[in-house]
C-alpha cells in the first residue's frame, strides 16, 4: 500500500508540474512571497559578508576562468564587425562633449596636478637634459652654421673661449646653470603648461581629438593592444588581483562597503532590491519563468524529480509517525 501511495504521488507531481499553468502559478506565487520579504528577514550581514569573503577573496580564480577572460577579450578585438563599425557609432558625441566640458572645468584640480608633475625630480631632470641636448645640437648642427661659411668655425671658437674662461667644458657649464636654476625652470614650466591647458584650450583640444578619431573603425584598437599577448597580460592582471584579494586592506574594504550597503537596505523589500537590478515582475513572469520551466521539464524527463521526490516520500511513509497512522485500526 505504501509503494502504491508513493507511486501515485510521484505520478501526480509529474503530471502537475509538467503543465505550464501549474508551474506558472507556483512561480508567480513564489515571486510575490519573495518580493514581500525584507533583506534583513532573509539574510544577516554576517551571512552575506561570510559568503562574499569566501567567494570573492578567499577563493582563487580558476585557470579556466582566466583563460575564458582572455578568449572573450581576444574575440571582441578580432570580431569582423570592428572593421566596418566606426568609433562614433558606439560612443555618443553628446557624451563626449559633456566629458570634455567636465574635464576642462576642473581648473584647480588640473593646476594642482601640473604643480606636482613639474616639481617632481624626474620631470626636472628630463627638462634639464632636453634643454642641454637642444643647445648642444644647435651648436653642432644649426642651419646657420651649415649654410654660412665661417659661422661654424666661429661658433666652435666661441665655445672654446667660453670653456677656457670658465675652466670647464660647455656641457658642464650648462648643466651647472640648469641645476642652480631648476626652481625657476619648474616655475616657468608650470606657468607655460597652465597657459597651454586653460579651460578653453583644453576643451578645444579634446574636441579636435574627437573629430580626428570619430570616423576611424574600431579595429584601430589592435594597433594599441597586442592581441597575441592577451594570455600574458590577463595573467599579469590576475597576479595583481591574487595579491590584492589576500590583503587585509581588501578584506576591510569589502566588509565596510557591504556593511554600509546592508545598513541602508536591510529594511527594504526584496522587490525594490530586485528592481535595482532591473528585475521587474514582468521579467519574472516571462523570461525567467520560461527559463525555469524548461529546467523543470528536463528534471521530469530525466527522472530527476521522481528520484528526489521518492527519497523524501519514502522517508515520510516509512517514518514511525506515518507507520503509526497507517497501522491504526480503521
Amino acid at each position: 500500500m505504501i509503494e502504491q501511495l508513493i507511486e501515485a504521488q510521484l505520478n501526480f507531481l509529474e503530471q502537475e508540474f509538467s503543465q505550464k499553468d501549474t508551474f506558472q502559478l507556483e512561480f508567480v506565487h513564489f515571486y510575490h512571497w519573495l518580493s514581500k520579504q525584507s533583506l534583513g528577514q532573509l539574510w544577516s550581514f554576517e551571512q552575506l559578508n561570510a559568503l562574499l569573503q569566501k567567494q570573492l577573496l578567499q577563493t582563487p580564480a580558476s585557470h579556466a576562468l582566466i583563460q575564458q577572460i582572455a578568449e572573450h577579450i581576444h574575440f571582441a578585438l578580432i570580431h569582423p564587425s570592428n572593421d566596418h563599425t566606426i568609433i562614433e557609432d558606439v560612443i555618443p558625441v553628446l557624451t563626449i562633449d559633456r566629458i570634455a566640458q567636465y574635464v576642462a572645468s576642473k581648473s584647480l584640480h588640473r593646476q594642482r596636478l601640473i604643480k606636482r608633475v613639474v616639481n617632481n625630480p624626474a620631470f626636472s631632470a628630463m627638462v634639464s637634459q632636453l634643454i642641454q641636448h637642444s643647445i648642444q645640437d644647435y651648436m653642432d648642427n644649426s642651419v646657420l652654421a651649415k649654410r654660412v661659411p665661417g659661422v661654424s668655425q666661429f661658433m666652435k671658437m666661441g665655445k672654446s673661449m667660453l670653456e677656457s674662461v670658465t675652466d670647464s667644458d660647455l656641457d658642464s657649464t650648462i648643466a651647472h646653470y640648469l641645476q642652480k636654476n631648476i626652481l625657476k625652470l619648474s616655475q616657468l614650466s608650470e606657468h607655460v603648461l597652465n597657459q597651454h591647458f586653460d579651460d578653453e584650450k583644453l576643451y578645444h583640444f579634446q574636441a579636435n581629438l574627437w573629430h580626428k578619431i570619430k570616423s576611424q573603425p574600431l579595429n584601430v584598437l589592435r594597433s594599441y593592444i597586442e592581441v597575441q599577448d592577451l594570455p600574458q597580460t590577463v595573467a599579469l592582471a590576475h597576479e595583481i588581483w591574487e595579491h590584492l584579494r589576500q590583503t587585509d586592506y581588501m578584506q576591510q574594504q569589502l566588509r565596510d562597503g557591504l556593511y554600509t550597503w546592508y545598513s541602508r537596505n536591510q529594511e527594504r523589500r526584496m522587490d525594490t532590491l530586485l528592481r535595482d537590478l532591473n528585475i521587474e515582475e514582468s521579467l519574472s513572469q516571462q523570461e525567467l519563468q520560461q527559463l525555469f520551466h524548461a529546467v523543470m521539464q528536463q528534471m521530469i524527463a530525466s527522472q530527476y524529480l521522481r528520484q528526489r521526490a521518492r527519497a523524501y516520500l519514502e522517508k515520510f511513509y516509512y517514518s514511525a509517525a506515518a507507520q503509526e497512522i497507517l497501522s491504526a485500526p480503521q
